[in-house]
């Protein structure tokens, strides 16, 4: 059960899932331009994985520390960027655990959520690609729509399309 506000019709409220690649900039600022144009909500959601070390807790509770504090700098820096595309302050979720996984929870923890953003890497991009799996694993799942914004997108391409 969700303790947030359900959706409101007429006000979208935007889940952005953001790391450091290129691609989260451009869809923080698709949403951002969409909030702006819509009086909506954005909220920015980072994943951190869990520990791949458990072998001596001090190191790995620093280890920890310091993942959260590169999380907390990176969604402030593009939480910076949304105020200056948007004048609006997102709400910042810093979530710990499978990047799917948590995805899912906080969709289902927070019902105010109408769309899913996500930026999209370049075909000839091999790392890790959220939207395979989201559309592998996740999609059946997921009860809001999932917005797959090109990471190529230029800001007066962004600007004409929303």
């Amino acid at each position: 059960m969700s303790t947030d506000a359900a959706r409101v019709p007429g006000r979208v409220k935007f889940l952005v899932c953001v790391d450091r690649r290129p691609q989260s900039r451009v869809a923080v600022a698709f949403a951002a331009l969409r909030t702006r144009n819509t009086r909506g909500s954005i909220a920015l959601l980072h994943v951190i994985k869990p520990p791949e070390f458990h072998h001596f807790a001090a190191i790995g509770d620093r280890m920890e520390a310091e993942r959260r504090e590169d999380a907390e700098d990176l969604v402030r820096d593009l939480a910076d960027e949304v105020v200056e595309y948007s004048g609006i302050t997102p709400e910042i979720i810093i979530r710990e655990g499978r990047v799917g996984d948590e995805i899912l929870a906080q969709v289902a923890e927070d019902e105010s959520i109408d769309l899913l953003v996500i930026g999209a890497a370049a075909p000839d991009d091999k790392s890790f690609s959220l939207i395979t799996f989201l559309a592998g694993k996740l999609i059946g799942k997921l009860m809001i729509p999932l917005v797959v914004v090109p990471g190529n997108l230029s800001r007066d391409e962004l600007e004409a399309m929303t």
